[in-house]
């Protein structure tokens, strides 16, 4: 057994345990810091079959962005879990019966495209250069106009889902950035005066002047 077989091995058992620590440990952020484990062990793997793009990619925008969001969400909403926790129990058994049959079905389908496909060689080590390398050439020579479509869907995107966010809705409470920054120390508190009065009640209570 060679040294990177051996560390796939280990990767792979690191990406099972943590891939089934999201879903059963009982704290969101260990959940989501067993999910940032999850995808490191798969860069690791991914760096074992020369795949170094998809490997940072991991690590750079999911682990890196996409999982800092995800614990600064988690841990700014204060959620009730038990419930979430009742339905999970409830649906296990189900899950677990689906789970399986999937899993089969893929190992099957791998099984039979393994057989009936044949290995074709790495076109990056036929170029003799990194993967990195032959897929930025690629990517930006020969599907340089997919990749201008696909910044070009993005970009509309994100800016469309700027005027969806931020529209007025009707009972509401929101914020603004504006006035909170234009705001000054002698605005934050305001001082009234109020002549002293007393209550009605000590008014009645009090015997009136003169009688005995």
């Amino acid at each position: 057994m060679t040294f990177p077989l051996i560390c796939f091995y280990l990767f792979a058992a690191i990406t099972t345990l943590a891939a089934l620590a999201v879903v059963t440990v009982r704290s969101p952020v260990h959940a989501a810091l067993c999910l940032v484990l999850t995808f490191f062990s798969t860069a690791c793997t991914w760096l074992l079959a020369d795949a170094e793009f998809l490997a940072i990619a991991l690590v750079l925008v999911y682990v890196g962005a996409v999982m800092v969001l995800f614990l600064f969400v988690v841990m700014m909403l204060d959620l009730d879990l038990d419930p979430l926790r009742e339905g999970f129990v409830k649906a296990l058994p189900v899950g677990l019966v689906v789970a399986v049959v999937m899993l089969v079905e893929m190992l099957a389908l791998i099984g039979v495209r393994t057989m009936q496909v044949p290995t074709s060689p790495d076109p990056a080590a036929a170029a003799g250069m990194s993967n990195t390398v032959w897929l930025a050439d690629a990517l930006f020579s020969r599907f340089i106009l997919p990749f201008e479509v696909a910044a070009l869907i993005l970009t509309v995107a994100i800016v469309a889902a700027i005027p969806l966010t931020l529209r007025h809705r009707v009972g509401t409470r929101t914020q603004n950035p504006g006035k909170q920054v234009r705001v000054q120390a002698r605005e934050r508190i305001r001082v009234v005066k109020m002549a002293a009065e007393k209550p009605a009640a000590e008014t009645s209570a009090q015997p009136e002047s003169g009688t005995p």
